[in-house]
């Protein structure tokens, strides 16, 4: 992308949204960071100079709507990245729906609902969506069903997106990151009673690199699935 790009980043607060949000504030890009309340949105502008901040709650994405209208969007969007997600893990006999409602509301419809307010941005820039999903947005494991259940629905949005904003030349695009060293990855570890070693699994900074690479294409060409995985 020529110029200054603007960018609206969720998950920008840890792990691989941290990693994209560095690199394009180090480029001199725009951002606009999206932060759960008020106090967050003070600590990212703060990390960001320059940057300004989205507030919504993405495990409530009946309210984002109205909250968007109380703040002034930015007129031009290039690229929005959804980043942000939650993961809670259990076996199907034990979550309850408030389990399976947070990884579907935060993973899933929120998302969703970002995209439907961005797309009329999106649509003038000839834009890009991501979506970084999860190895588990492909495939189930025990005690998963929740959460993949959520990124498996994000694989279905992205997909029918794709093929419906083709024509307004909107390029979408899914990354599908195996493990990766983040505070998610520390939390998991804890929930399956394993030790944590971030050395093991794939560095965020390797996953923003290929997130660079498919926004940077020209846009003769659309990166539609891109699988990483740990290369040790």
């Amino acid at each position: 992308m020529a110029g200054m790009a603007t960018h609206v980043i969720t998950g920008a607060g840890s792990g691989i949204g941290a990693a994209v949000a560095r690199r394009l504030h180090a480029r001199g890009d725009e951002l606009v960071l999206h932060a759960r309340d008020a106090g967050r949105a003070k600590e990212l502008a703060a990390e960001y100079p320059g940057a300004s901040t989205l507030v919504g709650d993405l495990a409530d994405p009946d309210k984002l709507s109205w909250a968007f209208s109380h703040q002034s969007l930015p007129d031009r969007v290039d690229t929005l990245l959804h980043i942000a997600g939650v993961v809670d893990l259990g076996p199907v006999g034990e979550l309850t729906p408030k389990t399976w409602r947070h990884q579907l509301n935060v993973n899933l419809i929120a998302p969703a609902e970002l995209t439907r307010h961005f797309l009329p941005q999106l649509r003038l820039s000839g834009g890009h969506v991501l979506f970084v999903n999860s190895g588990a947005g492909l495939r189930a494991s025990a005690d998963w069903s929740a959460y993949a259940a959520s990124k498996h629905g994000l694989k279905a949005l992205a997909d029918s997106l794709r093929h419906e904003e083709h024509d307004n030349g909107v390029r979408v695009t899914s990354v599908y990151p195996g493990r990766t060293a983040s505070p998610m990855q520390a939390k998991v570890h804890q929930q399956e009673g394993k030790q944590y070693d971030p050395a093991q699994w794939i560095d965020p900074e390797s996953v923003a690199t290929t997130i660079l690479m498919a926004i940077d294409l020209p846009g003769d060409a659309e990166v539609n699935d891109l699988t990483v995985r740990p290369g040790r």
